[in-house]
């Protein structure tokens, strides 16, 4: 039996809706402050803040070594939870919820922790290797670190929606580990790879805490920026920026909307 919620359900999700979006869509008028820091515009609207984002190099720099960072952080992450998660689906090792945890334990340690590990692993490859504390490989390497374990979950999770008979019948009739992983187990689970790229992806894009730790002026991610923006003077372009953020997350789900309207 189908449940269809009632009018008074659907008016009811509205509203909370609409509670949730209203911080966000405060900084639209905030945005278009003529000032210089960050206020409601009770006269002229100005778009001198969002010019300030074409004009000013640093936003762009800033755009581009995020973009970086989040997708050759969320490919590594997505490999290795990918070559984890099929070695225990697989190879059903002793103490696989051992090793697990183990992979795990960067989702559950406090972030400050995680960063403090991080910032003294970066400066100890800096003075060896040269690169590491301040560095775009570094921060590269500590969003892996911090992502690797939300990768891992969701495709055990995948794994977990694949029958093993599938695995064994391949097994039986003589293919290798490489061919049965290959051309059995990672077609059925290419959702799961994909969404775990994305999220992690997102949460490289979105990271600040560990970034604040293992960078200074070097490596200046758009996050960094923004927090340096509000810390510093109170830019009201942070305002502009979240502004077109927002706009684009929005097209992006109305799009999938969209879509899957579409094919239904």
């Amino acid at each position: 039996m189908n449940y269809r919620p009632g009018p008074v359900a659907v008016s009811l999700a509205a509203l909370i809706g609409v509670f949730l979006l209203l911080p966000l869509l405060a900084v639209v008028p905030i945005s278009f402050t003529p000032m210089r820091f960050l206020s409601i515009p009770t006269g002229a609207w100005s778009l001198r803040h969002y010019r300030e984002l074409l004009d000013n190099p640093d936003w762009g720099d800033a755009l581009i070594l995020s973009l970086r960072i989040g997708v050759i952080s969320s490919a590594l992450s997505t490999l290795l939870g990918l070559l984890f998660s099929l070695g225990i689906w697989m190879l059903r090792p002793p103490f696989a919820a051992a090793l697990v945890g183990f992979v795990l334990l960067p989702m559950v340690a406090p972030p400050v922790v995680s960063a403090i590990t991080l910032y003294f692993l970066l400066t100890t490859l800096s003075g060896a290797l040269g690169i590491g504390y301040d560095s775009w490989q570094g921060v590269v390497l500590a969003h892996t670190v911090m992502t690797v374990p939300f990768a891992v979950v969701l495709l055990l999770v995948a794994l977990a929606e694949v029958d093993p008979r599938l695995d064994l019948a391949a097994r039986g009739l003589g293919a290798s580990l490489w061919m049965r992983a290959v051309h059995i187990v990672l077609p059925n689970i290419r959702f799961g790879i994909i969404s775990a790229a994305l999220l992690c992806f997102i949460l490289s894009w979105d990271e600040i805490g560990v970034t604040l730790f293992i960078t200074s002026v070097n490596a200046v991610t758009l996050p960094r920026l923004m927090w340096m923006g509000l810390r510093d003077n109170i830019d009201p372009a942070v305002a502009a920026l979240s502004v077109v953020l927002i706009g684009i997350t929005v097209a992006v789900l109305a799009l999938r909307a969209a879509v899957h309207a579409v094919r239904a």
